[in-house]
């Protein structure tokens, strides 16, 4: 009996020695010649803390083997110096001096052109798009076998429709006509939720496209069209959460990889709490470590191993497929001083990335207060260059919708622009009027389509980097509430849809007009200086009608821009804009092509904004 009890007994525990399983690396792959030579790969595995790594490759150094709580991972310090040089590797992992399993690694070359992370300035004009809701090129990936979600209903706003990578790129000459220069995707990475994973916002791997876009290869393919077509790339990624069907969460390296609490916590949504300096702590911490919501745990960001998994994710993207620029979800609910540190590395790694943070606040101090340089924050600087303005927005609703008093109406959106003094540079925020979080501005102005044009002519010669929604140009509208209409599908973006909006012949006269206003004001915006890097002056506004300027120091092709928001045709005396006037005599209507020989007095039609370039 005592003979069995040891057989059994070896024979478990040599089951148990050989059970490890390699499962994944992560990064899968790294490259030479990075500005940071330190590298920290995440090793995931049954049971692989039972086993010892080892590396032997000239220049590449194992500084430091961690385990942690969780024996299904190992962290492995890399240091790779400036003489390493690329190729494949065997990381070994042995037990008891025998090789148990290995993983052969690859350092790839760095890509050296200069030009191909080229930053998204205030030259630039956005596209948002929710890839599932714009266009279908390929019905193979609609379903997926095995994902959680396996339903494709277009007929509901919270199941996949079908629309994926290959169905952008066969837009990317439509959206090139319409003026677009850059275009931001939600995420685009899996999310292999039960419901609503068509949002992108509740990852569960973040080193794979999800398959019902398309794969890795594909991406970076589109990238590449798009370089190819002048269009420039944001990439949409989020620090603060991941979703519950992430890989990770479900089997996690250490249990404050999250933030716990004793029962489960959402954050308050309020963001006075992280810049209040009467705040408490209390009040503080729930902002912060909270939840967003129950299906996307918020990660804890003071664990170092968390905020080096994330930040060297974003390298790994951006090395890859040569990204233009970042877009960060929800950059109030991230701790402050991580955010700082990888605003940092990642500068260091692409000097001309761009980064802008979103920041739904309500105040031009609230949004300052998270930008780099700002006025309002002194002793600490977050490194963030600018944020998603939704103050401006805000106002140019006001503008649009109000009725005249000392703050309302106009009035608000010139009061607003006034504060700019609180950023350090006010050129690199993002301007927009709707997203996919938000009712969409077509509906926001009561289906008027003369304030639509309006409110359009103001974004695209406002200050900083116009940003429009997908559909905005074809008057899509809807409320946010009920949720979700706000994400409609792209007219003719699927086979057999009843009309083609991509075409003009496919869309209505009204909703040309829309697109052509759209159009020529995008289209001529791509060659004006004054409204792509030029300085805005503006003036106090005076019987309804607001006037600012976009000029250049050597005042060749400045534009002039006057608003009127009442219903009745307002005369223009132009002597009080002497300033910016005294070199010109005539202007030329942008939209309309319309020369006007004097300049002395302008008839603004009602419900107008008109946008001139001085002669």
């Amino acid at each position: 009996m005592r003979k069995s009890f040891i057989l059994l007994f070896l024979v478990l525990l040599t089951t148990r020695v050989n059970a490890q399983k390699l499962e994944r690396v992560e990064p899968m792959f790294w490259w030479v010649g990075m500005y940071n030579p330190k590298l920290q790969l995440l090793v995931h595995g049954t049971e692989i803390a039972a086993l010892e790594a080892e590396i032997n490759y000239p220049g590449v150094k194992l500084a430091e083997i961690h385990k942690v709580e969780n024996p299904n991972y190992l962290f492995l310090d890399l240091e790779i110096s400036a003489e390493a040089k690329a190729g494949k590797f065997p990381i070994v992992f042995n037990k008891n001096g025998k090789k148990k399993l290995q993983y052969v690694y690859e350092l790839k070359n760095k890509e050296q052109s200069s030009s191909r992370i080229q930053g998204v300035t205030s030259k630039d004009l956005i596209y948002l798009l929710m890839p599932d809701r714009f266009a279908n090129g390929d019905k193979s990936n609609d379903v997926i076998k095995g994902m959680r979600e396996t339903k494709l209903n277009r007929d509901s706003m919270y199941y996949r429709h079908g629309g994926d990578l290959q169905g952008l790129i066969g837009k990317l000459d439509y959206l090139k006509d319409l003026g677009i220069t850059t275009i931001w995707m939600t995420p685009e990475i899996e999310n292999d939720m039960p419901l609503a994973s068509y949002h992108g916002y509740a990852a569960t791997d973040h080193y794979k496209i999800d398959p019902r876009y398309g794969t890795l290869e594909l991406y970076k393919t589109y990238v590449n069209k798009a370089h190819e077509k002048g269009l420039k790339v944001i990439k949409d990624v989020v620090h603060n959460h991941m979703g519950t069907g992430h890989w990770f969460y479900n089997d996690m390296p250490m249990k404050d990889w999250v933030n716990q609490w004793p029962t489960y916590t959402q954050t308050s949504y309020r963001d006075e709490p992280v810049m209040d300096p009467h705040a408490s702590e209390t009040d503080k911490k729930k902002m912060l470590d909270g939840w967003f919501v129950p299906s996307m745990p918020d990660f804890n960001q003071k664990n170092l191993y968390v905020q080096n998994y994330i930040t060297q994710n974003h390298i790994w993207w951006i090395e890859y497929a040569g990204i233009d620029g970042l877009r960060l979800d929800t950059y109030p609910y991230n701790e402050p001083e991580y955010m700082r540190d990888w605003a940092k590395k990642l500068k260091a790694e692409f000097p001309t990335l761009s980064i802008f943070g979103e920041t739904l606040v309500n105040s031009v101090a609230a949004q300052a207060f998270f930008t780099g340089g700002s006025t309002v924050r002194p002793g600490f600087d977050t490194e963030l260059p600018g944020i998603t303005d939704a103050v401006i927005k805000n106002a140019i609703y006001e503008a649009l919708n109000g009725k005249s008093g000392w703050t309302d109406g106009i009035f608000r959106l010139y009061t607003t622009i006034a504060q700019d003094f609180l950023y350090k540079d006010a050129d690199q925020n993002v301007v927009f009027l709707d997203n996919h979080d938000m009712s969409r501005f077509y509906s926001m102005v009561g289906e008027d389509l003369n304030k639509f044009k309006t409110g359009m002519s103001i974004l695209l010669t406002m200050r900083g980097i116009p940003q429009i929604y997908y559909g905005t140009e074809i008057l899509m509208k809807n409320f946010s509430n009920p949720d979700g209409l706000v994400r409609s599908d792209f007219p003719g973006g699927w086979e057999g849809d009843k009309t083609d909006k991509f075409t003009k012949n496919g869309r209505t006269v009204q909703e040309n007009e829309a697109w052509n206003h759209i159009s020529i004001l995008a289209n001529y915006r791509k060659g004006s200086i004054a409204l792509q890097t030029g300085k805005l002056m503006q003036f106090v506004p005076e019987d309804g009608l607001y006037t600012y300027f976009r000029y250049t120091e050597v005042g060749k092709k400045d534009v002039m821009i006057v608003v009127n928001t009442e219903d009745k045709v307002k005369e223009l005396d132009t002597s009080r804009f002497e300033q910016r006037l005294s070199k010109f005599t005539s202007a030329t209507n942008v939209l309309t092509k319309e020369k006007l020989g004097s300049i002395k007095t302008i008839s603004v039609p009602a419900k107008t904004t008109l946008v001139l370039e001085l002669n």
